[in-house]
């Protein structure tokens, strides 16, 4: 049977506590955690926020050593151990993955909790790529709690899984407050 692509997934802020939300896909409603310092529309580096504007998904990313290769219309990659996303402004590899050395700085993929063992790789600040605007805005697993995230959008593993399998690249993301 063929899968049919989400054509627009919504995500906002709860009113009253900023770092959570909603994500509303077809008849999906599900609860998401947010940035800790909530949407913002002047996103940049290190400031806690989660973007708004309107996205599209590029790439998922899973952790093969711990799950099997959750099903998606999206292309995928396996993180390995070298995994990393540059965050520094005024490296030429800025807002980008890369193969880190043990001293290379930047956020891994690859982590001891589980939170990036699935996630979603979005265009944000990528045509151009503007030093400073943020970096590493994914949508990925949540904490238990459902902690604020440093910007990203977080869900539970079996709500991620079911927005996985209708998401493809010509979904958009509308992030608002």
């Amino acid at each position: 049977m063929r899968r049919i692509s989400l054509t627009r997934i919504e995500v906002s802020a709860r009113p009253g506590r900023r770092s959570q939300g909603w994500l509303r896909a077809g008849n999906l409603a599900v609860p998401v955690a947010l940035g800790r310092t909530g949407v913002k529309a002047d996103k940049r580096e290190g400031d806690g926020g989660t973007p708004r504007g309107a996205f599209r998904p590029v790439w998922l990313w899973w952790r093969a050593d711990r799950l099997p290769r959750p099903r998606t219309l999206l292309p995928a990659r396996r993180i390995g151990p070298a995994d990393a996303w540059c965050e520094d402004p005024t490296d030429r590899r800025y807002n980008r993955p890369f193969q880190r050395s043990a001293n290379d700085p930047g956020d891994r993929l690859r982590r001891d909790d589980a939170v990036y063992d699935i996630l979603v790789e979005i265009d944000h600040n990528t045509r151009p790529r503007i030093a400073n605007r943020g970096s590493a805005v994914f949508i990925h697993l949540a904490r238990p709690d459902f902690a604020p995230t440093s910007g990203c959008i977080a869900l539970r593993r079996r709500d991620l899984e079911a927005l996985l399998t209708r998401m493809s690249r010509k979904t958009r993301i509308l992030i608002h407050n």
